[in-house]
């Protein structure tokens, strides 16, 4: 499979430890790492024409994995 960009750990590389951390101990951040993950995957297919999607549905996936990421990396701010 092809390397998918934008993962958690590479947009927060100085976060990697506490992203993991957080995975295990904080179901809160677990479900918004899952789903931002799931965003991820599902823009990525359809960059590489795995899957297809409107111009609309991809902004709005664009949109949302934003908006998921402001509020993880505002947790991982707070926790370290």
């Amino acid at each position: 499979m092809s390397h998918t960009p934008h993962e958690l750990h590479e947009e927060f590389p100085e976060h990697a430890e506490t992203i993991t951390a957080l995975k295990t101990s904080d179901a809160h951040f677990a479900r918004l790492a899952e789903e931002y993950h799931e965003v991820n995957r599902a823009i990525h297919r359809s960059e590489i024409r795995v899957d297809t999607l409107s111009e609309e549905a991809e902004e709005e996936l664009r949109r949302k994995r934003m908006v998921l990421k402001d509020e993880i990396y505002a947790m991982l701010s707070k926790a370290g």
